[in-house]
């Protein structure tokens, strides 16, 4: 009997067989889901790493910027895996994040949520009923109507802002953070803050550090999961104590200023925050949940410094650096202000009706240097055909908010700061677009404290302007010394400099502070 040899396949050619058997497995799947429509265009992109250099240069608004231009109104960047298309213009934020909300409303959950203590943070959630949940808590009392009960506290806080100036002009960061969190800190928790050295501002200030960390690029970790688990010891692991001093102040505000208002409650000073009304509410209704009731009191307590903390702490910086470089816009909004207002008192939100100049100031400033570039990325949630493009679930979606509020056609000389361009015949023009469009966020995630954040800005730029003028910094010699927009690169962007000099408009001005202002020595 004879046997026939068999000859076996070498086994790094069954290697290649099945190699290209999967690609081809692989190519006819992709086909079939994205139906042979192509990805976006963009740059091309290096194996495993992708666009992971170009996610890291300084003013990242501007490089996005630049490749819309050279690529279109939609690019697509792979970073380590992960897809993210870049939204360069309104029309493409409008259609995708605004009329297709229902699969564009996720956030991308990265592990720095987690790791920088952020997880409470409901801006920061995914989209789902958990997150809605939060939303309903915080917004019922940041509605319109509502948001007008914190008139009275916006006021006084700015009162004290006034004052504050007056003493020690140099301060001006410092107390711009004192004036917005000591609204909040009062409005949210029924809480007084000291004149000096708060804690409450100091852990809420480090809290609000940790947005920091989202700068995408900014940490590697974000990309590469696995060194959350590098000791802190190991050389170039120095992130770790970062996120570790973000994590106990997240947990401080959580906790701690949620049990202090709970201690006021007892005598009944600090009844009328949001945090008390929420824990009454909890107490009244008995719910088998209230645990995870107790939680979203909690996270929106959290969540409410920084729901407004860009659009107000960041935007007055700066308000002052635009005034310091554009004194025909100060001495229009001061002889508008004169008018209306007069000597003898300070501006109210009453006035705001009769103060249209004012009011495009304070569009101007949202629009020039908007402090979220980026907003806050959104995620696609199920596959999206686009403009004969294919965008693939788990997407990450970045609007260019910036690119927005800098279109020349939307806005004609958009580097230059010109309240004029929202007026016409001496009234706001509602042809505009008003930058608030963009400034706040998109579709079901735009921000709920916008009405707060807007009313703050229009009362503090009032004030500060009927009393104050505003010049650039001085040297030594007492000469000007000339300052330029720059704007640091990070999820809340604010002026790398916005020094400037403030100085009472005159002896009645400085009379009118003193009158208006008491202070808050604790």
């Amino acid at each position: 009997m004879r046997f026939v040899e068999v000859t076996h396949m070498p086994t790094w050619a069954l290697a290649l067989v099945l190699l290209a058997f999967s690609y081809a497995f692989s190519l006819v799947k992709w086909r079939r889901r994205s139906r042979g429509l192509p990805l976006p265009p963009g740059p091309k992109s290096w194996p495993f790493i992708g666009n992971l250099a170009h996610m890291g240069k300084p003013e990242p608004w501007k490089a996005h910027h630049e490749l819309s231009q050279q690529y279109g109104e939609l690019v697509y960047l792979p970073v380590m895996g992960q897809s993210i298309a870049i939204l360069g213009s309104a029309r493409v934020i409008t259609e995708l994040l605004d009329k297709r909300s229902a699969v564009t409303s996720d956030h991308p959950q990265s592990v720095l949520i987690p790791l920088t203590g952020q997880s409470g943070n409901f801006s920061l959630m995914p989209h789902t009923p958990w997150w809605q949940r939060h939303r309903r808590a915080f917004w019922q009392f940041f509605l319109p109507a509502a948001s007008e009960q914190y008139r009275p506290i916006q006021r006084e806080s700015t009162k004290v802002f006034l004052r504050k100036l007056l003493d020690e002009p140099e301060d001006l960061v410092e107390h711009i953070r004192f004036s917005f969190t000591a609204a909040v800190v009062k409005i949210v928790f029924g809480l007084e803050v000291a004149d000096k050295n708060d804690q409450y501002i100091a852990m809420m200030e480090k809290d609000l550090e940790a947005g920091d960390a989202f700068v995408s690029g900014r940490y590697y970790v974000e990309f590469l999961p696995f060194l959350r688990y590098v000791p802190s010891w190991v050389p170039g692991a120095g992130f770790q104590k970062d996120f570790a001093e973000w994590r106990y102040a997240a947990e401080w505000v959580r906790n701690v200023m949620v049990a202090k208002t709970k201690e006021g409650m007892v005598d009944g000073t600090t009844s009328q925050s949001v945090v008390a009304q929420l824990l009454e509410r909890i107490d009244k209704e008995a719910s088998l949940n209230t645990p995870e009731e107790l939680e979203i009191v909690k996270n929106v307590a959290l969540t409410s410094y920084a729901a407004g903390a860009d659009t107000t702490y960041a935007t007055l910086q700066t308000f002052f650096m635009a005034m310091a470089v554009n004194p025909d816009v100060q001495k229009k909004a001061q002889a508008e202000l004169d008018a209306v207002v007069g000597p003898d008192r300070l501006p109210d939100h009453s006035d705001r009706a009769d103060l249209p100049y004012i009011n495009a100031l304070v569009k101007e400033a949202l629009r020039w240097a908007p402090v979220l570039p980026f907003s806050i990325p959104h995620g696609a949630t199920e596959d999206i055909e686009y403009d004969g493009y294919f965008i693939p679930a788990g997407t990450i979606l970045i609007p260019n908010t910036w690119a927005c509020l800098h279109d020349p056609e939307a806005y004609p000389d958009p580097d230059r700061f010109m309240p004029e361009r929202f007026l016409k015949n001496d009234e706001v023009d509602p042809d505009v677009c008003d930058p608030a469009r963009f400034a706040f966020g998109y579709g079901r995630r735009i921000c709920p404290g916008r009405y707060f954040a807007d009313a703050s800005l229009f009362i503090n730029i009032a004030m500060v302007l009927h009393v104050f003028n505003i010049t650039p910094p001085l040297d030594k010699d007492g000469h000007p010394i000339p300052i330029e927009l720059k704007m640091a690169s990070s999820l809340v962007s604010y002026p790398e400099d916005c020094r400037c000099t403030i100085r009472p408009r005159s002896e009645h001005a400085r009379e009118l502070i003193l009158a208006n202002a008491t202070r808050t020595d604790a």
